[in-house]
């Protein structure tokens, strides 16, 4: 018999092919985040879970599974839903899909840096609304990218595809990370290893790319925009919870700072209505992963880490708690 799989939001059709293959799949019927209720109540019995980083995986989710189950997979590279803790007391593996975003993801962080610095959302809006007579001197007058300074706070996988774009555009390229990278790899993009001060003073565009963890929560926040160039704009495709979402707005509406291009936020879904009503800010719903490849590979590589430990009593390629193995 195939082991039973919980998939908690349906998934492109290349990745639903694959786990429907392999197992008793059973998926969340609505096109909607679950319900904690909802949650508990479908996780009973099953051998898998493959869940979305919407969706909380705490001790009371693992003993509402019962003791069938033996794997969480996350269908992301960020796994701060889930409570590695109470999955390695129980020697369940919990798993991810790292690198198979990093490329997507940086696309999109840099579409949203060209877009708030050249009032793309905003110009395409007035277009839209007939109001566009003519060129003007002065219309939709927004920064250049080329030749500025880029600063990235985190320098792992994405902030270095991040890099690699910036180059592109011939910027001046500083990072601030846990640890300096290789001089290789710094030499390979031009990048330059900064204190968080000095990095915050000389960057025009300040691009976050660190994981949520407790000591990243609010790393941005009243004290670092007041640090930033009243010119210079705040990119995020990281977490929310990594940036004061109320100190945001205060450097905006303070000019402390010149814009922001979001891709997540604080209390996602729920967005501060003053972000909303700025139009130097551009606002996207977490869709920096959000191309078909890439989200058919996230599931594929997600069904890889069910196929191993359920159908192959193996060591999952992405486990994140490899120490219940002992």
């Amino acid at each position: 018999m195939k082991p039973k799989v919980y998939l908690t939001r349906r998934l492109p059709a290349g990745a639903m092919q694959v786990l429907e293959q392999n197992f008793k799949l059973d998926c969340n019927p609505h096109d909607r985040v679950m319900t904690r209720e909802e949650l508990l109540a479908a996780v009973k019995g099953r051998d898998g879970l493959l869940q979305l980083l919407t969706d909380t995986v705490d001790g009371e989710l693992l003993d509402a599974a019962g003791p069938q189950l033996k794997v969480v997979s996350n269908y992301a590279v960020g796994f701060n839903n889930i409570d590695v803790a109470a999955c390695t007391a129980r020697k369940i593996p919990a798993t991810n899909t790292p690198g198979v975003l990093t490329d997507t993801t940086a696309d999109l962080a840099m579409a949203l840096l060209l877009s708030v610095a050249r009032k793309v959302v905003p110009a395409d809006a007035f277009a839209r609304a007939g109001k566009y007579e003519g060129w003007a001197p002065l219309l939709f007058v927004g920064t250049d990218v080329h030749h500025k300074t880029l600063g990235l706070i985190g320098f792992g996988r994405i902030g270095l595809a991040m890099a690699r774009r910036a180059a592109g555009f011939g910027m001046r390229i500083l990072y601030h990370s846990t640890r300096a990278a290789a001089a290789e790899i710094e030499e390979r993009v031009g990048a330059q290893y900064v204190d968080m001060q000095t990095l915050l003073a000389e960057s025009d565009f300040v691009s976050l790319h660190v994981p949520l963890m407790p000591e990243t929560r609010h790393l941005v926040g009243q004290a670092e925009f007041e640090a930033m160039k009243p010119e210079a704009f705040l990119i995020n495709t990281a977490r929310g919870e990594i940036v004061d979402e109320k100190a945001l707005v205060r450097a905006l509406t303070q000019g402390e700072i010149a814009g922001a291009g979001l891709d997540v936020f604080e209390f996602e879904p729920a967005i501060e209505q003053e972000l909303k009503q700025m139009d130097n800010v551009v606002i996207l719903p977490h869709i920096a992963s959000a191309s078909i490849e890439t989200r058919t590979e996230m599931g594929l590589v997600a069904a890889r880490n069910l196929i191993a430990v359920l159908l192959e009593g193996a060591t999952p390629p992405n486990c994140i708690n490899p120490e219940i193995y002992g």
